[in-house]
């Protein structure tokens, strides 16, 4: 019996934190309309994973981003894209995000987003703030 294999695609996200707040983007596609999420998207092809975070950060808030490093990858099954979150810091631009492609971007606590676990789009936002307060 032949193995089958599985291509799953590649999401990467950059987890903001400033002054004791984290930046968070309000999805407004219909599947995952109102939910907040971590500035993120698929990679592209020929893209690395840390150029996607670094593009999407822009795209989605308007800041230049550096990465600090990886916090992990989160991924339910196959069919859903495995989730790479990167910790990154401001290093330019200005705060803008797309209207059409996001409802909203705000800064929240961590107390504020663990209260919102119902609004959140996926796991990996507790996750990911979980690992970077864990190794401060």
């Amino acid at each position: 019996m032949e193995k089958e294999f599985v291509k799953s695609p590649i999401a990467a996200g950059v987890v903001i934190e400033q002054d004791g707040k984290y930046l968070l983007v309000q999805e407004s596609t219909p599947s995952q309309y109102g939910l907040w999420n971590w500035p993120a998207g698929k990679v592209d092809v020929g893209e690395t994973i840390e150029e996607a975070a670094i593009r999407e950060g822009k795209e989605e808030t308007g800041y230049n981003v550096e990465i600090i490093r990886k916090l992990g990858i989160w991924q339910d099954n196959t069919k859903v894209a495995a989730q790479h979150a990167l910790e990154a810091k401001i290093v330019g631009g200005e705060f803008n995000f797309p209207k059409g492609e996001l409802l909203d971007a705000k800064w929240f606590t961590k107390e504020e987003i663990y209260s919102m676990k119902d609004k959140l789009r996926t796991s990996w936002v507790i996750g990911a703030i979980e690992i970077l307060e864990n190794n401060k």
